[in-house]
C-alpha cells in the first residue's frame, strides 16, 4: 500500500524552495550593503535607500519565521505551493529593486530608487494582498486571529504605496520607510512575545 504524505511530512519541502528565493533575497541586500563596505567612496549612502533595505531584511526574515506556521496546513495542493513561491519570488523581486545589477545610468542608488518606485511600491502593494491570502491558507483559526489587523493594516498600507508610487517626494518616502520599519518592527516584538 502506498504511503500518502501528511502535511507536515510536505511542508519542509515546500519550505526549503522558499528559503531558497528567501535566502537570495538576503544575500542580495548584505552584498549590496557590503559593496558600501568595500568601496564607501564609490556610491553615495542614502537614508531612504539604505532604511528601505534595513526594512527589507527585517520583512525577509520576519516572513520566514511567519511561514512557521505553515505547519499546520493540511491539505496541500500545487496551486498553493505556487502561490507560496509567487510570494517569496515578489519579496526577492523588491531586494533585486533595491540592489540592481548596474546603475551606471543614474546618480545613486537613491536615484535608481525613487525613478523605479512604481515597481518597488508596486510589489509592495501585491504583498499586502498576497499576505491576506497567505494568512487564509493557514486555516480559519489563524486567519480570525488576525482579522482586525488585516482589515485596518492591509488598507492603510495600501493606500501608503499608492502614494508612493506617485510621488517623488523625499519627505513622504522618508515617512513611509519610517512607519514600515516600525510596524514591522511592533509586529515582529509582539508575535516573538506571544505564546505559541
Amino acid at each position: 500500500m502506498e504511503h500518502e504524505l501528511t502535511g507536515v511530512e510536505i511542508f519542509p519541502h515546500i519550505r526549503i524552495v522558499m528559503g531558497i528565493i528567501i535566502g537570495m533575497g538576503i544575500t542580495r541586500l548584505l552584498a549590496g550593503i557590503a559593496r558600501f563596505v568595500q568601496h564607501p567612496a564609490r556610491e553615495s549612502i542614502s537614508t531612504i535607500h539604505l532604511a528601505w533595505v534595513a526594512t527589507m531584511l527585517l520583512m525577509l526574515v520576519h516572513f520566514w519565521w511567519w511561514e512557521v506556521a505553515l505547519y499546520d496546513v493540511r491539505h496541500w495542493s500545487f496551486g498553493v505551493f505556487f502561490f507560496l513561491i509567487i510570494y517569496t519570488i515578489v519579496l526577492f523581486l523588491m531586494s533585486v529593486l533595491l540592489f540592481p545589477d548596474d546603475i551606471r545610468e543614474y546618480a545613486s542608488y537613491e536615484d535608481f530608487f525613487l525613478n523605479r518606485r512604481k515597481w518597488f511600491f508596486g510589489l509592495l502593494a501585491s504583498t499586502l494582498i498576497l499576505d491576506v491570502v497567505d494568512t487564509y491558507i493557514k486555516g480559519e483559526t489563524h486567519f480570525d486571529a488576525y482579522r482586525m489587523e488585516l482589515l485596518v493594516s492591509t488598507p492603510v498600507f495600501f493606500i501608503l504605496c499608492l502614494v508612493a508610487m506617485r510621488t517623488a517626494n523625499r519627505k513622504f518616502h522618508l515617512a513611509m520607510v519610517a512607519i514600515n520599519m516600525i510596524y514591522e518592527a511592533v509586529w515582529i516584538t509582539t508575535l516573538f512575545n506571544t505564546p505559541n
